[in-house]
């Protein structure tokens, strides 16, 4: 074999290495918990949180992020129009001084619990590329992967519960979430609500998978033992806390069996519907960071079909999980965040869609001590342009780490001893705080 294309020995140990992480990830819940993270898993530098002060700081102790997949049109829903530009559904009125997209009936009768940031603005119109930096506030690089929020208030803040994850993603595999944090930061997946956590087979009790758990650590003990890297460690870590987690007494969280059929209707009977009563389930038990997604806004084509079903299950969940939380009182303690990659363009193509739009776009957040009824930002008549107070990705994410009590602008080195800071150097939009 030719020398040149003889893989060399450290190739071969990263490779091995490899393997084992993701036979780590696939046998703890039976999903692959970290693909494409490998590598990329040692610990940062840990340094002192520096204090701040100020509206709204650490109002919040949790965070539920619903990521719309697709790029959510914000005409139709959140930054309607009048004439040429407006949507299939006419305006409405809603409970606070401003309107919301014809489909937004029930999130109008709750709007005086959101702001809304009317003038984002992204560099960004690709669809994987503009999900990594709303999640992250980073561009996606090769060489790095970036951590989410939920990551950053683990590293600041600690872990938010003794047995269950600090970090859940529920409705997809989690795109990017600890970064160059631990492994142990990364996000738990849910892929299905209705069935909550899954083992490797439907017919696996926790009994048993802790077992085989067991026994794999027994079967790997002699790798970590040659090996004995900060990744490989950081893995040891999550198989530890993947036993913590399947033994706990509290992954009734995760059933949402216990739920009032009623409560599951009042939600929707749908993925994101369920999703969104999950998030709230696991708030109640303390876990501080659940982003649930969406698919279906990629509305290229026949918007007025597409809107009746999506932006129908995005205002009925979202209405009824404004309204839940609050009833529990724990409105105030949780940040409900909505956002998309990017928007949609004013102009109907001619597949009767509307094309991808990041000049200018909507995103909304309430409780954790936003205001309510409160309008930030503006964009132009048509919804072509930011015409007042123009608020980037990182702003937005830095207003959200503002609101978990997440010092902002403290540099964090990475291991490979570059600086980075919660929302990349963004400034926490002060005016949505009451």
């Amino acid at each position: 074999m030719n020398s040149s294309l003889r893989p060399s020995p450290l190739a071969l140990c990263d490779l091995t290495r490899r393997a084992f992480c993701e036979r780590w990830a696939q046998t703890a819940l039976g999903v692959t918990v970290l693909h494409g993270t490998a590598g990329s898993m040692l610990a940062a530098e840990t340094a002192a949180p520096v204090p701040a002060t100020g509206p709204g700081f650490g109002k919040a102790k949790n965070v539920i992020f619903l990521q719309m997949i697709g790029g959510m049109t914000h005409i139709d829903t959140l930054d309607p129009k009048d004439g040429p530009t407006q949507g299939p559904k006419a305006p409405i009125k809603t409970k606070a001084d401003f309107q919301l997209g014809g489909t937004m009936e029930n999130l109008a009768k709750q709007a005086d619990k959101i702001s809304i940031i009317r003038s984002m603005s992204s560099k960004t119109g690709v669809h994987a590329a503009g999900q990594y930096v709303i999640r992250s506030g980073y561009e996606e690089r090769g060489t790095i992967k970036h951590p989410n929020i939920g990551a950053w208030a683990q590293h600041f803040k600690g872990e938010s519960h003794k047995t269950l994850p600090s970090n859940v993603c529920i409705n997809r595999q989690p795109q990017n979430g600890n970064g160059f944090f631990p492994s142990s930061f990364a996000p738990l997946p849910i892929l299905d609500p209705d069935a909550g956590l899954q083992y490797a087979s439907s017919d696996t009790s926790p009994e048993n998978m802790i077992k085989r758990l067991v026994l794999l650590d027994q079967l790997d003990a002699g790798f970590r033992e040659r090996f004995q890297t900060a990744e490989v460690k950081s893995y040891t870590q999550f198989y530890d806390k993947t036993v913590s987690i399947m033994s706990s007494t509290d992954l009734e969280a995760f059933r949402l069996d216990d739920e009032p059929d009623a409560l599951k209707e009042k939600y929707g009977r749908n993925k994101f519907g369920q999703g969104c009563l999950l998030a709230r389930r696991l708030v109640e038990k303390g876990i501080r960071y659940i982003e649930v997604a969406k698919g279906g806004w990629d509305m290229h084509n026949n918007i007025d079909e597409e809107l009746e079903e999506h932006g129908a299950e995005l205002d009925v969940a979202l209405a009824a999980l404004l309204e839940d939380l609050q009833s529990r009182g724990l409105l105030e303690s949780t940040l409900v965040v909505l956002c998309s990659e990017f928007g949609r363009g004013p102009k109907i193509n001619g597949n009767g869609g509307r094309d991808h739009h990041p000049k200018v776009f909507s995103t909304l957040l309430a409780g954790g001590g936003v205001k309510g009824g409160f309008i930030h930002g503006a964009s132009d008549k048509e919804g072509m342009a930011v015409a007042d107070k123009q608020t980037s990705v990182q702003d937005f994410l830095s207003t959200i780490g503002w609101s978990l009590g997440l010092p902002v602008d403290e540099v964090v080195m990475s291991p490979s001893n570059r600086p980075f800071t919660v929302g990349d150097k963004g400034k926490p939009v002060m005016e949505v705080f009451a």
